[in-house]
């Protein structure tokens, strides 16, 4: 299994791709299906700037699980992957929005995602315990993998880089041109099949 996390780390910025060529071909979108799954996108990638405005770009990495930091403010405070959270929502949303092969492939889709980032994250915990130890495990069990707790988790024992939204931007650019472009390309199979 830990070959196979490795083997998603490394690619998953790729691993969406087929989902998003079926999403496309098989759009079946309505009004109503649009607006939803865009909002629920726009909450993913909103989500996911926040996070990489606090962890950098080190988050941006395909090479070997790593970090200089323990993360532990903006959304990690709330949950510990909300990078992965936010992918989730994202490609959620743009599965809403094209509406194809419903509920299908979004369930395929979210159940693949959900094994992919749980096996990345396992190994990403690995590094952390080995890295940070007590400060890592205390975080651990107080802020949950997934889904999100209510209140913020807080330790001002444990040093935090600066929020940067600059930074945060840059990091996200290459994620904000492909949700523009697939949900322009949803919208416009939707218009061309009006």
């Amino acid at each position: 299994m830990k070959k196979l996390a490795e083997l998603f780390f490394r690619y998953r910025s790729y691993t969406p791709i087929p989902f998003l060529i079926l999403m496309i071909i098989f759009e079946n979108a309505s009004v109503n299906s649009l607006i939803i799954g865009f909002i629920i996108a726009i909450i993913g990638e909103a989500i996911r700037l926040w996070g990489v405005s606090w962890a950098g770009s080190e988050t941006r990495t395909t090479g070997k699980v790593g970090g200089t930091y323990l993360i532990i403010s903006g959304p990690f405070a709330y949950v510990r992957n909300p990078l992965y959270v936010g992918n989730i929502l994202i490609y959620l949303g743009l599965g809403i929005m094209s509406f194809a092969l419903f509920p299908y492939l979004q369930i395929i889709a979210l159940l693949f995602f959900i094994f992919q980032y749980y096996l990345i994250v396992k190994a990403e915990e690995e590094y952390l315990f080995n890295t940070f130890g007590g400060q890592y495990n205390i975080y651990f069990n107080n802020v949950p993998r997934f889904l999100p707790r209510l209140t913020a988790y807080r330790d001002e024992s444990v040093e935090q880089p600066s929020f940067k939204i600059k930074e945060g931007l840059k990091s996200e650019r290459r994620t904000l041109q492909a949700l523009i472009v697939v949900s322009l390309l949803i919208l416009i199979k939707f218009y061309l099949n009006i």
